[in-house]
């Protein structure tokens, strides 16, 4: 049985052997993934930690602020924001098939982060990668943006704390670990966000109204007391037919 208290006390003692006197950058999306992967290595090596927050533009509504109110001013990390919304989307003009979309978003994020990580003379990357996550890429299942997105010329050395435990065991750590439940109960969400939940091109103005879908599904599951898996918006590519009672909408 998977002890969680355990696995945060082994965790946190490796990432001080692996890190050392060195600075850990990480991307905090405020999914549970990296939020206890931050936590652990905040823990860990406390202000040698950067947590960095890259608003591509593909957030779910109000997830900047929540960031920030959360880890920098309740868990008090050494939080870094960047608007790089710009470059995420014209990176994305023009491509359409959601596994290149999935690498290009890959690619942007790391470069983005490197350009930080020379800033803070950081060596290490800290991710959130979890079992699943390389199970998929290397079966050929899912590609994914910490995992195939990956550029083969990346100069920081990776910090996966997460990559042998599975989704349900991250969240009996985040529980362990003292997290919120808007955290540690959230429900799975990409890591290239939206982007992938818009069928085609992506646009700004596509982006923004699965942005908007997503937070009437999200109001409507909580007002109706529900705990599904994975409740969703998205955006089909081209236009459909709705039936709304014996008419067409």
């Amino acid at each position: 049985m998977f002890d969680a208290k355990r696995f945060i006390e082994e965790a946190i003692s490796e990432i001080k052997e692996q890190v050392g006197d060195g600075t850990a950058i990480i991307g905090l999306s405020g999914g549970v993934d990296s939020s206890v992967a931050a936590t652990l290595v905040h823990r860990a090596i406390g202000r040698h930690l950067v947590a960095v927050f890259v608003n591509h533009g593909f957030m779910r509504k109000g997830e900047e602020e929540q960031i920030i109110r959360t880890f920098r001013g309740e868990l008090g990390m050494n939080l870094v924001v960047i608007d790089a919304r710009k470059r995420f989307f014209e990176a994305l003009k023009g491509v359409k098939d959601p596994e290149e979309k999935r690498k290009v978003i890959g690619e942007v994020f790391i470069r983005v982060f490197e350009e930080e990580a020379e800033k803070e003379e950081a060596q290490f990357l800290v991710q959130g990668t979890i079992a699943p996550d390389w199970i998929e890429s290397d079966g050929g299942i899912k590609s994914h943006h910490n995992v195939a997105g990956l550029p083969s010329g990346m100069v920081l050395k990776l910090v996966e704390p997460l990559r042998d435990i599975y989704k349900d065991e991250v969240r009996a750590v985040a529980r362990e670990l003292g997290l919120p439940q808007s955290i540690s109960e959230r429900m799975p969400f990409p890591g290239p966000g939206l982007a992938v939940r818009v069928l085609g091109e992506v646009t700004p103005e596509k982006v923004e109204i699965v942005r908007e879908a997503n937070a009437i599904v999200e109001e409507e599951i909580e007002r109706a007391g529900l705990r599904p898996w994975q409740a969703l918006a998205a955006m089909p590519e081209g236009r459909s037919v709705g039936v709304k009672g014996d008419i067409r909408d």
